[in-house]
């Protein structure tokens, strides 16, 4: 594809009070080789207080608020306003690790009709804490419970650096569609993910409706995603996280978690608590891949099955407060190099 033949891209971004990560994740889209002209970044702001909405205009984006309850409803806020041909899913804490991801990855899809997007690595950074490095670079998923749950994708095979991956037979238990991930504008549409988009749920509508159960990745590209820095965030975090399941839970009837996991969510929490089994698995990566960021696996599995009860609890106690997800939300900063 030439300049002038390049489609358009929307960037969706939602965001609560994110102006100490934000402007780094819009750093990278302006990185882009992709001609600027051919991007438009839409930002979902549920009521901000600390400059974000002000810093993404500065970098040129459109700016819709936000009154849902999720960070889902960010996305579809801004998603309705979207008017790229593709349309690139990113967070606050994400940085997009190369300034031809973009190109690569429209260029790929356009070579493969089969496939329904195309998925980010999640790269180390020199800014990343170790703690975040083996959550994001080591697990992908970047929560040990899901990771035990989901199953391994199947590698298809590369042309070049476009890999080709789907799921396993009869099985869609592997979350995908967010963090860098980009779709065809046409398919969001056709499930209608303006209404009722929800990463992992509007990919799996996504498969139904079309029947592609194939994506795609760019070998060495994708995002750095700055998740948490420490053991402490990470508990917060995972608390937040399991309110925002169970209220996507409620919305849409279903989860990519009962699509045939590995194993089932209590049996994940249970070994993960034990701390035994996650200090085998421990042992068995270091032997395997003689990394030392292994070595925060047992404590991870431990605060991530605590997180879960924590936000057990908390949904039980307060499910019926609209602001629950939002107050739960922690203010990030990203750490200078």
């Amino acid at each position: 594809m030439t300049n002038t033949s390049l489609p358009k891209i929307s960037f969706i971004i939602p965001v609560l009070n994110a102006a100490g990560i934000l402007e780094n994740c819009l750093q990278s889209i302006r990185r882009q080789d992709y001609p600027q002209e051919r991007i438009e970044i839409i930002v979902g702001d549920a009521g901000s207080k600390d400059g974000t909405r002000e810093l993404a205009k500065s970098f040129g984006a459109l700016v819709v608020d936000d009154h849902g309850r999720n960070i889902e409803d960010g996305k579809r806020a801004a998603l309705v306003h979207a008017t790229g041909e593709y349309v690139v899913f990113i967070d606050a804490d994400n940085e997009i690790t190369h300034p031809d991801y973009i190109r690569r990855a429209v260029e790929a899809l356009a070579a493969n009709p089969a496939a329904f997007g195309v998925e980010s690595y999640y790269l180390p950074s020199p800014r990343m804490t170790s703690f975040c490095s083996y959550l994001t670079c080591l697990l992908h998923i970047s929560d040990p419970v899901a990771w035990l749950m989901s199953i391994k994708p199947v590698f298809l095979g590369a042309a070049g650096e476009v890999e080709r991956w789907t799921f396993p037979k009869n099985s869609l238990a592997y979350p995908v569609g967010s963090n860098g991930f980009v779709f065809r504008k046409s398919e969001l549409d056709m499930v209608k993910a303006g209404e009722n988009y929800s990463d992992t749920h509007t990919s799996v509508n996504l498969i139904q409706a079309t029947g592609k159960r194939e994506w795609l990745r760019i070998r060495g590209r994708g995002v750095h995603h700055y998740y948490v820095a420490t053991l402490g965030e990470f508990m917060k975090k995972r608390r937040r996280a399991t309110c925002h399941f169970l209220d996507m839970q409620k919305e849409h009837g279903f989860s990519w978690t009962e699509r045939k996991p590995r194993i089932p969510g209590w049996l994940a929490c249970l070994l993960c608590v034990t701390f035994v089994f996650p200090f085998l698995q421990m042992l068995a990566a270091l032997v395997r891949t003689r990394d030392a960021r292994w070595l925060w696996h047992p404590w991870a599995s431990f605060a991530s099955a605590l997180g879960v009860a924590w936000g057990l609890q908390t949904y039980a106690i307060a499910a019926k407060d609209k602001k629950l997800i939002q107050n739960l939300q922690p203010r990030q900063k990203l750490n200078r190099p």
